[in-house]
Protein backbone atom coordinates (compact mmCIF):
# COMPACT_ATOMS: atom_id res chain seq x y z
CA UNK A 1 0.00 0.00 0.00
CA UNK A 2 1.75 3.18 -0.97
CA UNK A 3 0.49 6.75 0.40
CA UNK A 4 0.49 7.99 -3.37
CA UNK A 5 -0.70 6.14 -6.36
CA UNK A 6 0.29 8.19 -9.79
CA UNK A 7 -1.04 7.47 -13.40
CA UNK A 8 -0.17 9.30 -16.06
CA UNK A 9 -1.55 9.22 -19.33
CA UNK A 10 -2.68 5.26 -18.77
CA UNK A 11 -6.58 5.24 -18.20
CA UNK A 12 -6.96 6.32 -21.66
CA UNK A 13 -5.09 2.74 -23.33
CA UNK A 14 -6.93 0.13 -20.43
CA UNK A 15 -9.41 -2.09 -21.64
CA UNK A 16 -11.62 -1.70 -18.22
CA UNK A 17 -11.10 2.25 -16.78
CA UNK A 18 -13.21 1.15 -13.57
CA UNK A 19 -11.27 -1.45 -13.06
CA UNK A 20 -8.07 0.37 -13.59
CA UNK A 21 -9.37 2.92 -11.34
CA UNK A 22 -10.24 0.11 -8.19
CA UNK A 23 -6.84 -1.32 -8.63
CA UNK A 24 -5.30 2.19 -7.95
CA UNK A 25 -7.65 2.50 -5.40
CA UNK A 26 -6.55 -0.64 -4.00
CA UNK A 27 -2.89 0.40 -3.83
CA UNK A 28 -3.48 3.67 -1.67
CA UNK A 29 -3.99 3.66 1.48
CA UNK A 30 -6.68 5.10 3.43
CA UNK A 31 -6.69 9.09 2.77
CA UNK A 32 -4.02 8.09 0.51
CA UNK A 33 -3.78 10.08 -2.96
CA UNK A 34 -4.46 9.53 -6.06
CA UNK A 35 -3.74 11.49 -9.07
CA UNK A 36 -4.92 10.29 -12.64
CA UNK A 37 -3.91 12.61 -15.67
CA UNK A 38 -5.65 11.12 -19.35
CA UNK A 39 -7.35 13.28 -22.51
CA UNK A 40 -10.81 14.54 -22.52
CA UNK A 41 -12.99 13.04 -24.79
CA UNK A 42 -14.10 16.28 -26.34
CA UNK A 43 -13.65 17.57 -30.08
CA UNK A 44 -11.07 19.76 -29.18
CA UNK A 45 -9.39 16.69 -27.71
CA UNK A 46 -9.77 14.86 -30.74
CA UNK A 47 -8.77 17.99 -33.14
CA UNK A 48 -5.30 18.52 -31.32
CA UNK A 49 -4.20 15.18 -29.31
CA UNK A 50 -5.29 13.01 -31.92
CA UNK A 51 -6.04 15.05 -35.71
CA UNK A 52 -2.66 17.21 -34.64
CA UNK A 53 -0.58 15.25 -32.55
CA UNK A 54 -0.66 11.63 -34.09
CA UNK A 55 -1.62 12.64 -37.93
CA UNK A 56 -0.39 16.19 -38.52
CA UNK A 57 2.48 16.85 -36.60
CA UNK A 58 3.46 13.01 -36.08
CA UNK A 59 4.59 13.32 -32.48
CA UNK A 60 3.21 10.07 -31.70
CA UNK A 61 2.53 7.05 -33.84
CA UNK A 62 -0.90 7.12 -36.20
CA UNK A 63 -3.59 4.95 -33.78
CA UNK A 64 -1.94 6.10 -30.61
CA UNK A 65 -5.09 7.26 -29.08
CA UNK A 66 -9.12 5.83 -29.98
CA UNK A 67 -11.16 8.38 -29.50
CA UNK A 68 -14.23 5.85 -27.73
CA UNK A 69 -11.33 5.26 -25.07
CA UNK A 70 -11.03 8.87 -24.08
CA UNK A 71 -12.48 9.49 -20.80
CA UNK A 72 -14.33 12.84 -19.91
CA UNK A 73 -13.78 14.65 -16.47
CA UNK A 74 -17.39 13.27 -15.26
CA UNK A 75 -16.37 9.64 -15.80
CA UNK A 76 -12.90 9.69 -14.29
CA UNK A 77 -15.02 11.28 -10.98
CA UNK A 78 -17.64 8.35 -10.96
CA UNK A 79 -15.22 5.87 -11.74
CA UNK A 80 -12.72 6.81 -9.07
CA UNK A 81 -16.10 7.63 -6.70
CA UNK A 82 -17.17 3.73 -7.59
CA UNK A 83 -13.27 3.24 -6.31
CA UNK A 84 -13.61 4.66 -2.74
CA UNK A 85 -11.84 7.51 -4.28
CA UNK A 86 -13.00 11.42 -3.50
CA UNK A 87 -11.86 13.73 -6.27
CA UNK A 88 -10.48 17.12 -4.44
CA UNK A 89 -9.22 18.90 -7.44
CA UNK A 90 -9.10 18.74 -11.43
CA UNK A 91 -6.68 21.15 -13.78
CA UNK A 92 -6.07 21.16 -17.01
CA UNK A 93 -2.37 20.88 -18.70
CA UNK A 94 -1.54 23.60 -21.59
CA UNK A 95 0.90 23.23 -24.15
CA UNK A 96 2.72 26.69 -25.42
CA UNK A 97 4.25 25.67 -28.61
CA UNK A 98 6.74 28.39 -28.63
CA UNK A 99 8.12 28.17 -25.48
CA UNK A 100 7.99 24.11 -25.65
CA UNK A 101 6.40 24.15 -22.02
CA UNK A 102 3.61 22.84 -20.20
CA UNK A 103 1.92 24.64 -17.45
CA UNK A 104 -1.46 23.92 -15.77
CA UNK A 105 -4.44 25.66 -16.51
CA UNK A 106 -8.58 26.05 -15.71
CA UNK A 107 -9.28 24.73 -19.01
CA UNK A 108 -9.64 20.74 -19.13
CA UNK A 109 -10.95 20.16 -22.92
CA UNK A 110 -8.14 18.52 -23.95
CA UNK A 111 -5.84 17.67 -21.46
CA UNK A 112 -6.25 17.28 -17.90
CA UNK A 113 -4.91 15.71 -13.99
CA UNK A 114 -7.23 14.81 -11.47
CA UNK A 115 -6.05 14.77 -7.80
CA UNK A 116 -8.25 12.64 -5.32
CA UNK A 117 -7.93 11.17 -2.09
CA UNK A 118 -8.98 7.34 -0.87
CA UNK A 119 -11.95 7.43 1.47
CA UNK A 120 -10.56 6.52 4.79
CA UNK A 121 -11.96 3.51 6.50
CA UNK A 122 -12.64 1.88 3.38
CA UNK A 123 -10.86 -1.42 2.23
CA UNK A 124 -9.58 -2.25 -1.23
CA UNK A 125 -12.45 -1.50 -3.05
CA UNK A 126 -15.45 -4.31 -3.41
CA UNK A 127 -13.05 -6.98 -2.97
CA UNK A 128 -10.39 -5.60 -6.09
CA UNK A 129 -6.97 -7.14 -5.50
CA UNK A 130 -4.25 -4.37 -6.48
CA UNK A 131 -3.12 -6.03 -9.79
CA UNK A 132 -2.12 -4.34 -13.17
CA UNK A 133 -4.31 -4.62 -15.66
Amino acid sequence: MFDAVISLEVIEHVANPLEFCQSLSALAVPNGATVVSTINRSMRAYATAIVAAEYILRWLPKGTHEWSKLVTPEELALMLQKASVSVEEMAGFVYNPLSGEWSLSDDISVNYIAFGVKKSGTPSTDGAEARLP
